[in-house]
């Protein structure tokens, strides 16, 4: 019996060795053609449109009475009520991140009944409307005729009272940015400052506040920015706010939509200024952040 053989095809020419420079110069010589977005640029194409005819209609309705609007702009009632408008916002935005600190050092203390009160303080103030509080602060006459002998009255006007209304109820929520911003600190970093003998206040100051900055700095610029469109409500308690002095002049003149529109734009341009101190800000502060816009 015979062996069996494997048969093996005959010998050729080896395939010839692929050419890799020669591939990438065929590479290098393909179109790159970019994917066609139809439906973005028809999208795009029909916001303009549209955006173009709304403004269109703005500049051109006779009833916007625009005129008017650039005469009463920069007039001396109307930059009255700014400068209060300004005024009120700084000082609630500085009172309230003050207590709204305070508040979030007890919410974050190891002691239950601190903790108990800076939550109950952020529970009332954040449950109850801003102009019910305001009310109630302008009628506490009603509660307290008198005040260290001193008649409500006198001692508690419609600015003051708008201090007080807002401070308390801008802490409410500062204490929470507050609190938000210490949490998101290392507890490493805090366990290091105590390693070295730092007192808790001291801790806070110079150890846990600037690096919560990074986390308070945007949600307190959207604070202030809310603040100030905020306290267009005080005019519903006579406070001469920007709001309020346009109102005086539209009941005496009837030019209801101009004298809206020049309280509108002084909004828009305060507020377009603070969002643009709002992203340098966030800029300091997020130096050395993995992505720093």
């Amino acid at each position: 019996m015979s062996a069996q053989t494997d048969i093996l095809p005959p010998a050729g020419p080896a395939p010839p060795l692929k050419d890799d420079a020669a591939d990438a110069d065929a590479v290098d010589g393909l179109r790159i053609v970019p994917a066609r977005r139809t439906g973005q640029w028809a999208a795009a194409v029909a916001v303009l449109v549209l955006l173009a005819l709304a403004l269109n209609s703005v500049i051109r309705n006779d009833a916007f009475q625009w005129d008017v609007v650039g005469d009463y702009f920069l007039t001396t009632a109307v930059l009255r009520g700014l400068w209060l408008t300004l005024w009120l916002t700084a000082l609630v935005m500085v009172l309230g991140f003050a207590l709204g600190t305070l508040l979030a050092v007890l919410r974050l203390s190891a002691n239950r009944v601190l903790q108990a009160v800076g939550w109950g303080y952020v529970w009332l103030f954040r449950s109850t409307p801003i102009l019910v509080q305001l009310l109630f602060w302008f009628n506490i006459g009603a509660l307290y005729p008198e005040i260290l002998g001193v008649r409500t009255v006198n001692l508690l006007g419609p600015v003051t009272v708008a201090v007080i209304g807002l401070t308390l109820h801008e802490a409410a929520y500062a204490a929470e940015v507050v609190r938000g911003g210490i949490l998101s600190v290392e507890r490493g970093q805090l366990e290091a400052a105590q390693s070295l003998g730092l007192g808790p206040w001291r801790r806070l100051r110079r150890i846990v506040l600037p690096q919560a900055m990074r986390s308070i700095v945007p949600p307190a610029g959207n604070m202030l920015i809310g603040t100030l469109k905020g306290t267009s409500i005080v005019s519903i308690i006579a406070v001469q706010d920007l709001l309020y002095s346009v109102q005086l002049v539209y009941h005496r003149t009837y030019q209801v939509i101009p004298l809206l529109l020049v309280a509108t734009l002084w909004y828009v341009v305060v507020t377009s200024v603070l969002s643009i101190g709002q992203h340098y800000v966030e800029r300091h502060y997020a130096r050395g952040s993995a992505d720093p816009r």
